[in-house]
């Protein structure tokens, strides 16, 4: 854990993303997309998408998520709000989240 307290960014795959939503699905189950962990303690994350993963809607991906049973869904960077309902960043995850997307 010493090791990714120290990681100041991520790059990860993903397994779906949609579009409707802007929303990012990791799985955990590929290399490409590593533990949960990874995603959830450095300030900065990459996600590189390949055009053939984005579906239109929540539905399709839930169908596309059929038999996932470590799902971890992202739909922008993590953020909160303090007890006077001031916006604070980065309390439960990346500060900054960046998706890239691979067209072949």
């Amino acid at each position: 854990m010493d090791e990714l307290d120290r990681a100041d960014a991520v790059i990860t795959a993903c397994h779906v993303a949609i579009a409707d939503t802007g929303t990012i699905v990791l799985d955990h189950g590929s290399p490409d997309q590593g533990v949960r962990a990874l995603t959830l303690v450095p300030d900065y994350h990459l996600v590189v998408v390949r055009a053939d993963q984005v579906v239109p809607g929540v539905p399709d991906a839930v169908a596309a998520l059929a038999g996932v049973a470590t799902q971890t869904w992202i739909s922008g960077p993590s953020a909160t709000s303090d007890i006077e309902l001031e916006r604070v960043e980065g309390v439960h995850g990346p500060r900054t989240l960046e998706v890239v997307l691979a067209v072949e």
